[in-house]
């Protein structure tokens, strides 16, 4: 199938497509005119990757699994270390995201949302070197 079809078939996007091919994920082979041409096995892998991805699992941990998913004398404790080493990651950044979000909201409180160019979400955005703007025209 094209890689128009590949993409409908997995929700990919065709850039994301190629960019898999790019960098070895998956091997399209080629029709006598040059084209792409994807088999059953192929979209598999894709769509195994697009669910990947789904998860958050970066390129690298991609490859891994797909040698995982390939291998069927695979262990599934390789499976496990590497899906509990990325969940541990994800509640990393979710514990990070949560104080992000509770100090943007605080700064939202604490902003009087008004007409004067004093705020504290610019402030820390600007590491509390925040300038009015008279001090900027200076």
């Amino acid at each position: 199938m094209t890689i128009g079809d590949a993409s409908n078939r997995t929700g990919l996007p065709v850039k994301t497509i190629r960019y898999y091919e790019d960098i070895g994920l998956v091997v399209a082979d080629r029709q006598p005119n040059g084209y792409r041409d994807y088999s059953e096995a192929q979209i598999e892998r894709l769509s195994f990757l697009k669910r990947a991805r789904d998860f958050g699992f970066p390129i690298e941990d991609c490859r891994k699994l797909l040698g995982l998913y390939s291998d069927e004398h695979r262990l599934s404790a390789d499976v496990k270390s590497l899906a509990l080493h990325h969940l541990h990651e994800l509640k990393h950044k979710a514990a990070e995201i949560q104080v992000l979000a509770e100090t943007l909201e605080c700064l939202a409180e604490q902003c009087a949302g008004d007409q004067a160019p004093d705020c504290p979400i610019i402030t820390e955005l600007a590491g509390g070197n925040a300038k009015s703007s008279k001090e900027d025209l200076d």
